[in-house]
């Protein structure tokens, strides 16, 4: 319903999703950030926008609610949607809509993670002055990158300072800066804030085949990172766990096994990444990617990978007490994160706990 949506957008916004397919409207459609190559018009558009943003409404009722503990909404993510504009693929920001649910249903400790490799900017902007939600972004950094946001020393509006985190990855950061970079600042807030819900975006896109991007992880790095956030809602908020999709542009060879090891890790029946892939699904899937958008697909090009994993090792170096290495650019960009938003959290930046 509309009353839902607009806990987070605006209601002329809303009203223009809905007559965006019409013609007539198409001027007015514009000045909201419709029509454009990233947010086409097409036809029952809020339809399908408020669908996606119900079903990960359902999920948060489910955790908050329960029975359930996790739940998992893979069309939505759509994190880049503002209160007033559509924006990067995202016509309404369903995760952003969730938490304002929760916080409507009662809940007044939320924290949102998002590892998609672009910064979650409307989810921030959602709540940027508001203490009662921590929103940690770990994104290829907006200088290389849209959306061009999120750097450390975006942490919130005044009384809500602490409450926005954003740690800009250099690009071509693989699996082990990246678990580095999440172990330097991720555990360490969320202990601190001790949230009633753990909610999460899993945009895949920071895999080295996905083609918009310039992160290297492997489908194993993204599995261990689905497993860190697992552990982490058991440990600090009675395993309330609302995991949404995201981006993923290599749409046969990565999205679909990535986002297999998310629901099975929620599932609690974790899969091996030796698990080898039906030999059906592995000829049938790059045609259906060919299928629907008439272009190759990165399997046509890479080869379809034969397992569930990709076969790479995933070991880090954790983040330990002091500030790393300050030659290297991506310890630098962790420290620059902590040096920014632990003292705001009274913690200090060069002691992790």
């Amino acid at each position: 319903p509309d009353e839902l949506i607009e806990l987070i957008h605006d209601p002329l916004y809303v009203n223009a999703v809905r007559a965006a397919p019409d013609p007539a409207r198409a001027r007015m459609a514009a000045l909201f950030g419709l029509g454009t190559a990233d947010n086409p018009i097409f036809q029952r558009m809020h339809e399908a926008a408020a669908l996606i943003t119900g079903g990960t409404i359902e999920a948060a009722r489910a955790v908050w609610e329960g029975p359930a503990r996790h739940a998992v909404s893979i069309a939505g993510g759509l994190h880049h949607a503002m209160p007033g504009m559509a924006s990067g693929f995202c016509i309404y920001n369903d995760p952003a809509i969730a938490i304002a649910w929760l916080l409507a249903a009662g809940a007044t400790r939320i924290a949102y993670v998002d590892v998609d490799v672009h910064h979650g900017d409307g989810v921030q902007t959602a709540f940027y002055d508001d203490p009662q939600v921590l929103t940690i972004s770990l994104h290829q950094t907006g200088r290389t990158l849209f959306p061009g946001t999120g750097f450390p020393d975006e942490v919130g509006a005044p009384g809500a300072a602490g409450s926005a985190v954003n740690v800009a990855l250099p690009a071509f950061t693989g699996d082990a800066g990246w678990l580095r970079a999440f172990s330097g600042v991720v555990p360490v807030l969320l202990r601190s804030f001790r949230p009633q819900v753990l909610v999460t975006q899993h945009g895949c896109d920071t895999h080295a085949l996905d083609p918009l991007a310039d992160l290297e992880l492997s489908v194993d790095g993204q599995r261990a990172s689905y497993e860190a956030l697992h552990a982490l809602s058991h440990e600090l908020c009675d395993g309330r766990w609302l995991a949404c999709g995201g981006g993923g542009y290599a749409l046969d060879a990565v999205v679909p096994r990535a986002w297999t090891q998310l629901l099975a890790v929620a599932a609690h029946h974790s899969l091996e990444p030796g698990t080898a892939l039906p030999p059906q699904w592995r000829a049938e899937a790059p045609q259906r990617v060919r299928a629907v958008t008439g272009q190759k697909s990165v399997g046509d090009t890479t080869g379809m990978p034969r397992t569930l994993g990709d076969g790479v090792s995933v070991r880090y170096r954790p983040w330990d007490a002091g500030e790393g290495d300050p030659d290297d650019p991506l310890d630098r960009a962790v420290a620059a994160t902590r040096r920014e938003v632990l003292p705001l959290h009274g913690l200090d930046p060069t002691v992790d706990r």
